[in-house]
């Protein structure tokens, strides 16, 4: 059996071709184009078999309902986004710090942790009626009944990362003389953002379906509101207007989660 010379490749050396990732502008050009195919599809049946506007409306039916001024589309969305990202904010915040605190004082977890794990445990749409009692109606209400389902998780996977320091990271500090600061500045806090991420990716669902709750239950304005009122009439096709766009403020927050987790964490470093 003859020995290739030195230098030339064999070809179990070769890179395979096509191995090589796609793209970015690629991926993202697939997934419109399959959205914008789906979309084509639902058009298509809808109109060859005759489907009512009232079971299943086509596509253009219901972006002809954004012409229609009594639905105060531009209002409604922007009362909903507030309660999205008001409430997302707040939970966000409020993990974090509880989180640290968590962390850092033992006795502390002791007393309170298990208290806020019986909460979460409460079915939010159950005490819907106690905080419209206990605060009205409205905007406000509706980001405390947001902050509720986004805070857990936050908080549960950012003590999760901050607890996962190694204890070869943690003998260093100490052989080195490193402070308490030191210690959560430079390898606590590194360590735990992609936790931290994993979490706000979750609570990103949440924020959106907290916000449409609190506007099922008893508001007066928001696209959830907007929904209950178009049901009565059956406007289907003003109800998938309203589900689109609570969807699209639901893919913005996603996406803003994920354009700040490639500016703070590496690709190698971001839990899938």
């Amino acid at each position: 059996m003859s020995v290739p010379p030195a230098g030339v490749a064999t070809p179990a050396a070769l890179p395979l071709q096509g191995s090589a990732e796609a793209p970015a502008w690629h991926r993202w050009a697939t997934i419109i184009g399959v959205h914008l195919a789906l979309v084509l599809l639902w058009e298509v049946v809808v109109r060859v078999f005759e489907v009512r506007s009232f079971v299943l409306p086509a596509p253009s039916a219901i972006l002809a309902t954004l012409s229609n001024p009594s639905h105060a589309w531009l209002s409604n969305t922007f009362v909903t986004a507030i309660e999205v990202f008001g409430g997302y904010t707040l939970g966000l915040v409020a993990g974090v710090l509880g989180a640290l605190l968590f962390v850092t004082s033992k006795r502390l977890t002791l007393l309170l942790f298990p208290v806020l794990v019986t909460l979460n445990m409460v079915p939010k749409v159950a005490m819907g009626p106690l905080i419209i009692v206990w605060f009205s109606y409205g905007i406000g209400p509706n980001i405390l009944i947001t902050f509720s389902l986004c805070f857990f998780p936050i908080l549960l996977t950012t003590i999760r990362g901050l607890n996962e320091t190694e204890p070869e990271l943690l003998d260093l500090v100490n052989a080195l003389k490193g402070s308490r600061w030191q210690l959560f500045r430079y390898i606590q806090l590194p360590g735990s953002l992609p936790y931290l991420f994993s979490g706000m990716k979750v609570a990103t669902v949440l924020a959106v379906a907290g916000a449409v709750v609190g506007e099922f239950i008893a508001s007066d304005k928001g696209l959830g509101y907007l929904m209950i009122q178009v049901q009565a009439s059956l406007d289907t096709p003003a109800v998938f207007m309203a589900v689109l766009l609570i969807t699209a403020l639901g893919v913005l927050l996603y996406g803003l989660v994920l354009l700040l987790e490639r500016l703070f964490i590496t690709q190698d470093a971001r839990l899938q």
